[in-house]
């Protein structure tokens, strides 16, 4: 049975000799499940092949967490081994390192999962993350709000929707700016590193995850040291995961980073039906779902950015695309305004012209989760997002239109096409187990991802 895109205006053309092998090595690697292979599935292999930067479409399929030599972007200084994921995955949920808040009241009450909870495929699971300062859960972190203790100027909120920390081992700078990490894309910006002592971190010569980690626990007032690893019980784990390092230097703020950043390369969604389907499995898509990723990796021209494994960018890429600011989504946020330099994107931390108003291109599994979509969370469902890549047209006036993307235009999708976009976005992008990547407890024994008296409530946790 022949089944071709819902639309479609073209006839099957001959293709070279080197597709049609391609199509015969498709069929045979699909092994026992060649019986339900389509003309969509050869229609999706031939697209992929085209657009894979190796060539074919297994250039898209991502390794096992646990195959450590085989996850990219490894900083030469912090090789993943399993020793430092166990202790980056008790530290990141830790709330016992949360030991310099603004006030006593939120002391060991929050973590780096504050903002990024597994149940939310490590997203904050509302518009804006906030770690110390805020009380409150939910059922995945919606209800998290303002501790009455603090004014909105002293709570450590995120001035930009959290990036989700899915899949970072395709990541080599850190935030929408990409503005931490010393290589890649900021080769050459080495002339801004010292606008702050934050970003001043670049001059150590990391990798993006291990020097923003490093500066995450500085910025969200989390303490490593000797006496603090002896009290919570990770000295031995320390030990244990970095033995080549001086005693002295080894219960750090960086060596936690480094240990976080092992840690995060191995949070992979390689049980996604995409994944499934490229591993060989023609039945873990449904149609609808590979009429989608025709479409993502042919007419809507998605791939033109969305090019990685995780189908972020690769090399990263920064664009304006005319969405809406945090301060100007309609959220009660905080710590953000109009005079915020993170509202300048990759220009903010540059200070280049050529670069104002420019985001990263993010990751796209699992999104179902997020509910929040843009850097300033304008949109809050998947739908939408189609359906304003469809229309291009820039919501934010304030943008000038020649710093709009020239890729930011109408793409004429029907109304079944942006369905069956959605779908693939929506459904065929989606690993439902990250609780994988969750540890049963930490050290301290505290709740986690957050230890204040009301998301205790919220969580049932003592």
């Amino acid at each position: 049975m022949n089944i071709f895109l819902k639309g479609r205006n073209s006839t099957r053309l001959h293709k070279p000799l080197l597709t049609v092998l391609i199509l015969s090595a498709t069929i045979f690697y699909l092994g026992c499940t060649h019986e339900y292979v389509t003309d969509l599935d050869l229609d999706l292999t031939t697209s992929l092949s085209e657009n894979s930067k190796t060539g074919s479409y297994h250039g898209y399929i991502m390794p096992s967490s646990t195959d450590y030599t085989s996850l990219p972007n490894q900083d030469p200084k912090n090789p993943v081994t399993a020793e430092k994921v166990a202790l980056g995955k008790m530290l990141f949920f830790e709330t016992g390192i949360g030991l310099e808040p603004k006030y006593p009241v939120s002391k060991e009450a929050y973590s780096c999962s504050s903002c990024h909870i597994p149940e939310r495929s490590f997203t904050a699971g509302r518009f804006q993350g906030i770690a110390d300062g805020a009380v409150g859960y939910g059922i995945s972190g919606e209800k998290r709000k303002k501790n009455p203790y603090y004014d909105g100027s002293e709570v450590d909120a995120q001035g930009a929707r959290p990036l989700a920390v899915i899949n970072t081992t395709y990541v080599t700078n850190a935030l929408w700016a990409g503005t931490f990490g010393s290589f890649g894309v900021n080769t050459g910006t080495e002339s801004v590193w010292s606008q702050d002592t934050l970003v001043e971190i670049n001059y150590k010569g990391l990798m993006g995850l291990e020097a923003n980690n490093e500066r995450a626990l500085v910025v969200h007032r989390q303490l490593i040291n000797k006496q603090i690893t002896d009290s919570l019980g990770y000295t031995s784990m320390f030990d244990t995961a970095f033995p080549d390092i001086p005693e002295n230097e080894r219960y750090t703020r960086q060596t936690a980073a480094f240990a976080i950043a092992a840690y995060f390369r191995t949070i992979l969604t390689n049980e996604a039906p995409f994944q499934d389907w490229l591993k060989g499995d023609a039945t873990a898509m449904t149609e609808q779902q590979k009429r989608g990723a025709i479409l993502f990796f042919g007419k809507a021209g998605c791939v033109s950015c969305h090019n990685s494994p995780s189908l972020n960018s690769d090399p990263h890429l920064f664009f304006s695309l005319g969405v809406k600011n945090h301060f100007q989504s309609g959220y009660s946020v905080f710590r953000t305004d109009r005079y915020d330099k993170r509202n300048l994107g990759r220009g903010g931390f540059t200070g280049r012209e050529e670069d104002m108003n420019q985001f990263k291109v993010p990751q796209l599994y699992n999104l179902k989760d997020f509910g929040f979509y843009f850097h300033g969370a304008s949109k809050t469902s998947i739908k939408d997002v189609v359906e304003y890549f469809n229309n291009g047209i820039p919501e934010n006036r304030d943008i000038p239109i020649t710093q709009i993307s020239p890729l930011f235009r109408p793409l004429h999708m029907t109304q079944d096409e942006m369905d069956d976009l959605t779908e693939f976005l929506t459904n065929g992008l989606y690993d439902p187990n990250m609780l994988r990547y969750k540890p049963e407890v930490t050290m301290s024994g505290n709740c986690f991802p957050n230890n204040d008296f009301q998301s205790k409530m919220d969580m049932g946790c003592e």
